[in-house]
Parts: C-alpha cells; sequence; structure tokens
C-alpha cells in the first residue's frame, strides 16, 4: 500500500510539473505572437473592480482598527483625567458624591462606545473581507484552466493540420480540449456570476458601516454633553461656595437681593428702594483686590489742601432732636487740585481690609487719582469721606472703594 501510494503521488507530481511547463510553453508562444489568447473584457473589467474592492475595503478596515486604539487611548486618557479629579476633590467640597459618579458613568460610557463600535463595524467588516482570499484563488485557478484550454485547443489544431494524421492522437487531443474547455467554462461561469454581485454588495458595506459609526458617535457625544455639563454645573456652584466664604457677592446672591427687593416694594415697606440703575437690582461688588498690609500705610495719611484754597463751609442749625446737617458750599470749581470729583454712596459697603473704606448709603466721597495708576484695580476707586475731611482739613485717611457701589455727582 505504501508503495502504491507514493507511485500515486509521485505521478501526480509529474502531472503537475507537465502542466507548468506546457502552462509556461503557452504564454511564451502567446507573448511571441505565434498563439493565440482567448480574451473575456467582461471578465477582465470584473477582475480589476475585484481587485479595487479589495484594496479600499482593506484600507477601510486598517483605518477602522486605528480609529478603535484611537477610541481606546481616548477612553483611558478620560479616565485617567477623572480619577485625577477625584483625588484632588476634597470630601467637604460641594458635589463630591455627584464628581464620583460622573466619573463612573464616563468610564461606562466609553467601553460601550468601543464595544459598539466592534460589534457593528469591525466584526462585519472582517466578514466582508473574509470572501476574498477565497474568490482572488478561484481568479487565479481560472486563469491557469485559461492557458491550459488555450493550450489544449492550439494542441488538437496542430494534429489535425499534420500531413500524416493519426486518428488515435485526433481523438486524445480532441478529449483533453473538450476535458479542458469544461473545467475552464465551469468556474468562469461562476465567477461571472459572482464577481458583479460581489462589486455591488460594497456598497451595502460602507453604508451599513458609517450608518453605524456616526450612529454610535451622535448618541455618545450626546450623552457624553450631558455628563459634561453636570460636571461643569458642579465646578461652577463649587466656585459659588468659595467665593462665599470669601464674601464676594455671585450671580445667585444678586438673584436673592433682586426677590427680597421686590417682596419689599409689594409689601409697601417704609425701607429704602434701590436706586435705578442701568442694570436691575442692587450693584455687585467687584472681583476681590489683592492682599494689601494690615496697617494702614504712612501714604494713606494725605494733606488734600496744601496750597489750596479751603472753601467755605455752610453748617445749618438743625432742631434739637435731628442730627445737624452738613453743606458743603463749594461747588467742583473749588474742590482742591487733588480732587477729580465727587461720588455718592448708592449702598452701604462694609470694608473689608484695612486700606478700604467703610460707607454707608449717603455718604459723599471725593475722588482722589492712584499715585501709581498701575496699582488701581478695575473696578475700585481711591478716595477720601467728605464728612471726614470737613472734621479735619489737612490730614486725612483715603482709602480704595468699590465704583459700582456709588454714583458720580
Amino acid at each position: 500500500m505504501a508503495e502504491v501510494g507514493k507511485g500515486v503521488n509521485a505521478g501526480k507530481l509529474a502531472s503537475n510539473v507537465q502542466k507548468r511547463i506546457t502552462r509556461a510553453q503557452e504564454k511564451v508562444m502567446q507573448k511571441l505572437g505565434k498563439a493565440d489568447e482567448t480574451k473575456d473584457t467582461a471578465f477582465e473589467e470584473g477582475v480589476a473592480n475585484f481587485n479595487k474592492q479589495l484594496a479600499d475595503g482593506t484600507k477601510l478596515q486598517k483605518d477602522l482598527k486605528a480609529y478603535l486604539v484611537a477610541v481606546k487611548t481616548m477612553h483611558e486618557s478620560s479616565k485617567r483625567l477623572h480619577d485625577c479629579l477625584a483625588e484632588m476633590y476634597d470630601p467637604e467640597w460641594f458635589g463630591k458624591e455627584e464628581v464620583d459618579s460622573i466619573a463612573e458613568d464616563t468610564d461606562l460610557l466609553w467601553q460601550d462606545f468601543h464595544q459598539k463600535l466592534v460589534d457593528n463595524t469591525l466584526i462585519s467588516m472582517d466578514t466582508y473581507l473574509a470572501q476574498f482570499p477565497d474568490i482572488k484563488a478561484r481568479i487565479a485557478k481560472r486563469d491557469r484552466k485559461l492557458v491550459d484550454f488555450d493550450s489544449a485547443r492550439h494542441h488538437f489544431a496542430s494534429i489535425q493540420k499534420g500531413k500524416k494524421k493519426d486518428e488515435a492522437k485526433i481523438a486524445k487531443a480532441e478529449e483533453e480540449l473538450g476535458r479542458a474547455q469544461k473545467v475552464f467554462e465551469e468556474i468562469n461561469y461562476e465567477l461571472q456570476e459572482e464577481l458583479p454581485t460581489l462589486w455591488d454588495s460594497r456598497v451595502g458595506v460602507y453604508v451599513n458601516t458609517f450608518q453605524s459609526v456616526s450612529g454610535l458617535e451622535e448618541k455618545f457625544h450626546r450623552d457624553m454633553g450631558k455628563l459634561n455639563q453636570n460636571l461643569s454645573d458642579i465646578m461652577t456652584k463649587l466656585e459659588e461656595q468659595r467665593l462665599a466664604k470669601k464674601g464676594v457677592t455671585t450671580a445667585s446672591t444678586v438673584k436673592s437681593e433682586e426677590a427680597a427687593n421686590h417682596s419689599l416694594s409689594e409689601s409697601g415697606s417704609d425701607a429704602p428702594k434701590s436706586p435705578q440703575k442701568s442694570r436691575e437690582g442692587p450693584p455687585v461688588a467687584p472681583p476681590p483686590r489683592p492682599a494689601s498690609s494690615q496697617e494702614v500705610k504712612q501714604d494713606n495719611i494725605i494733606n488734600l489742601f496744601e496750597d489750596a484754597v479751603v472753601p467755605d463751609i455752610n453748617v445749618s442749625t438743625q432742631p434739637e432732636n435731628e442730627a445737624p446737617a452738613v453743606t458743603n458750599g463749594s461747588s467742583d470749581a473749588e474742590l482742591p487740585p487733588s480732587v477729580l470729583y465727587k461720588v455718592k454712596v448708592m449702598h452701604d459697603y462694609g470694608a473689608t481690609d484695612s486700606d478700604e473704606l467703610d460707607l454707608k448709603a449717603g455718604d459723599i466721597v471725593l475722588v482722589l487719582p492712584f499715585a501709581n495708576p498701575d496699582e488701581q484695580d478695575e473696578g475700585w476707586l481711591m478716595g477720601v469721606k467728605e464728612s471726614h475731611w470737613i472734621q479735619n482739613k489737612n490730614l486725612l485717611v483715603k482709602g480704595v472703594f468699590p465704583e459700582n457701589f456709588t454714583q458720580k455727582l
């Protein structure tokens, strides 16, 4: 049995070698123009489309894999970023539990997005491309069988044209020609049916792939946008918490004051109303200024009236039960050169630092220039209360105050 097997294998090997030699000879003869070659333009066009389709599909598969790697990298980067925030976030800060929950939801959203991309795009693309190797091998086999068919056809024609006709050789050559033609036509017919269908299928594959990608991206970014908005809201409230501890008025505080003023006006209270400004509600304090020295510096003590004329002061006598009213009888033109203009305080302001003025609604403040304009913070003015000026016309304590708590006279 072993010897028989060896003989069969040896015979098959010899037959394959002979076929290769015959095909090589046939191709040489065709290239030299000594033998005609069977052509099929429609099939060649189908093969060209097949090769293009395979190249396009392979490139799309490669780019999809690169896209998934990028998604995975973004997922890992996002997770590290949220882990960093969770580690830094103090437990007593606003929304600690919500921040941790958002981090978990973000991680799950990335995982779900990546897995669905794999299931709906990459796996289907792998399945689509899996059919190409078999068809490519059959196309190569069809080319070989076409050469065999041409070789058998030429061999049969040469025997028929010979001077000495051997009927046995003619019959054998005719039989070989029929067998070669049958094998070629069978595989050729199958490919001519499959190649156009495969070519048309690419449209559906591209549509399903990019519909899946775009739909999954749209849902992912919509859900991620909600989580990001929630995190942004928490950060806003955390900032308000920080400012509240520093005594700075926030937007929510302004709304509360507006509501309180509205309630007072509806209840007919005698409490003074907020002055009419260009915006609704009482003015909001400017941003906090850089910290200054805890003690009043010596340059806060100024002489406003050095080489200046002291204006006349008219003090009217009031009844015993009323506080004396002080009226400045001078005009703005009579103010000392160092005074820029006057402002009236419209809202109480409590000083939060040693170099600030403590103001009450109705106070008059003389506005002074800063010794160094670069030291002036946005929204803050330098000045001295007029009442201090009246009491001591030479040595006065100046200070800064918020501009939007006052109205220029």
